[in-house]
């Protein structure tokens, strides 16, 4: 897995769909807001990337809505069929 330093914290690429990971659309968007999140997970709508953040399973400030397991959920439902989409994992 590729390693990225965005914003002072390592990220692993750990999925990255027809090829939806553009670093330098991701470093300019994820902000300080995502920092707390275990994950990040982008997807590309209409040309722009939007992003979600999410927590572990078993982190005390996982809430159902931003709970990994669901990721793929909100892929279904959020997002354009066969869309580029990518998951980062925040490393240490």
């Amino acid at each position: 897995m590729k390693r990225y330093l965005i914003n002072d914290k390592y990220y692993e690429l750990i999925k990255n769909y027809n090829d939806g990971f553009d670093f330098t659309e991701v470093e300019s968007k994820l902000t300080d807001y995502f920092d707390d999140y275990d994950y990040v997970f982008g997807d590309w709508s209409y040309g722009k990337l939007r992003l979600k953040g999410y927590f572990e399973s078993n982190s005390p400030k996982r809430k159902e809505h931003n709970d990994i397991k669901i990721m793929d959920e909100y892929l279904k439902e959020n997002c354009a069929y066969g869309c580029r989409h990518f998951l980062l994992k925040k490393s240490v």
